[in-house]
């Protein structure tokens, strides 16, 4: 079976398997105190425009999400997010176990607006009852969005207009952030991401780590006794160079962008040929996760050889499903694939 069903199936990049191997007996201060954490925070700070003390590791995405919003919230008030959002639909109640609501709005595909965060907000405010309601706190986007769409600079800069109006953070989902980034219709830059929210994470985990994110705070008010907030969460991780090793390796000479813009370039094949083959697209996303609605016939056909995530019921015929590639994704697997969905496609027309 070949896997397409999410991008952090594989260990981790060679180049990064090397340098843990390498430095495997190095003897080092614990809890991210090292040297490659620093060197690891300076790379990420120079590159993004922030001082290199507001940049913190973390294993997971969840763990990242939890702790930040925890970190920022006050107790009675919540979080902003998409219906689609990740906190919202994926983290099996991790931010609500920490006491802080997750308040979703709609949005327009998986994105937000900022007319509707303002709607939202005023609405709130608004209400004659509104002490008695969790009060909204901050912001919460993710950049890829669930369903793989990113935002644009004008949206972007909307949004810190709306939550900077509402006095509240903003707080970006970087999971997959280089898929963004150095996806060919995208028009913001990290440093771009940086200004335009108060804090955000670059992940490592689905962008070629074996595990890892990276926390940047913009704002530095919000990231005020931050680390305390980490052992709080349990995510003072003792041999806290092996994050900053990987991270360091990803960001010292554009490792990070080469692996994003490999796996961009074949989800860019794949997304071609379920056009040319007259495949609709649940979402039409520019990143490593691409959405076609297939027939019920052609899903089970294809599971045959390839293993990819079912995610959304279309209709009692279709369903959509995503591929994801990734850093380790082959040109002879995509082949493969794009071969098969040809051949299929041609018999159901």
């Amino acid at each position: 079976m070949i896997h397409f069903e999410c991008d952090y199936l594989e260990g981790t990049h060679p180049r990064i398997l090397q340098r843990l191997v390498q430095t495997n007996m190095e003897q080092s201060p614990g809890y991210g105190e090292d040297e490659h954490c620093k060197r690891a925070r300076e790379l990420i700070g120079a590159r993004c425009g922030v001082d290199p003390s507001q940049v913190h590791f973390l294993v997971g995405g969840t763990q990242a999400n939890s702790t930040v919003i925890d970190a920022i919230l006050k107790p009675y008030q919540g979080v902003i997010s998409a219906l689609t959002g990740h906190i919202n639909v994926h983290e099996s109640g991790a931010i609500e176990m920490n006491g802080h609501k997750v308040l979703a709005i709609p949005g327009e595909g998986g994105k937000l607006t900022a007319q509707g965060i303002s709607a939202y907000c005023q609405a709130h405010y608004a209400d004659a009852t509104h002490e008695h309601m969790v009060q909204p706190g901050m912001v919460y986007i993710s950049f890829p969005t669930e369903n793989g769409e990113i935002y644009t600079k004008e949206e972007l800069s909307a949004i810190k207009l709306a939550c900077q109006s509402a006095q509240m953070p903003l707080f970006i989902d970087g999971a997959r952030l280089g898929y963004g980034l150095n996806a060919p219709s995208c028009d913001l830059t990290i440093e771009d991401i940086a200004r335009l929210c108060d804090v955000f994470y670059i992940g490592g985990t689905k962008v070629g780590c074996l595990f890892g994110e990276a926390v940047v705070f913009s704002n530095a008010a919000l990231s005020r006794d931050f680390r305390y907030m980490i052992k709080r969460h349990g995510g003072m991780f003792a041999k806290g160079r092996l994050l900053g090793l990987q991270f360091e390796t990803l960001f010292e000479d554009g490792l990070y962008d080469e692996i994003s813009r490999h796996a961009i370039s074949l989800a860019m094949a794949l997304k071609e040929t379920f056009r040319e083959c007259g495949i609709e697209l649940y979402a039409d996303s520019p990143t490593n996760q691409q959405f076609p609605i297939l027939t019920r016939e052609m899903a089970a056909e294809l599971s045959k050889k390839y293993v990819f995530a079912k995610w959304a019921d279309v209709d009692s015929e279709h369903v959509a499903v995503r591929f994801a590639t990734s850093w380790a994704t082959t040109q002879e697997n995509v082949h493969a694939l794009i071969e098969d969905i040809r051949a299929i496609a041609g018999a159901a027309n």
